[in-house]
């Protein structure tokens, strides 16, 4: 699956994308989650929930999908 994913701010965390796209149920679980899925950062593997994603950012997330980071304000 490809998904756009639309931020209001300047950037949303690897964490909070996890968790609004039900990949995980709470923000405390994504640490464990990191741990034990590869999933990467615009092809780098990363593994800090706290990571900003930003304008132009993909997520590839195994068995899930890929995620693009875009900004609303350019899409109005």
């Amino acid at each position: 699956m490809k998904k756009e994913i639309l931020i209001d701010d300047e950037y949303i965390t690897l964490g909070q994308l996890l968790k609004e796209e039900a990949i995980i149920s709470t923000g405390g679980q994504a640490k464990w989650y990191l741990r034990e899925t590869a999933v990467d950062v615009n092809g780098e593997p990363e593994n800090r929930r706290g990571k900003k994603l930003r304008d132009g950012d993909n997520v590839s997330v195994p068995d899930v999908g890929m995620f693009f980071i875009r900004s609303k304000q350019e899409n109005e």
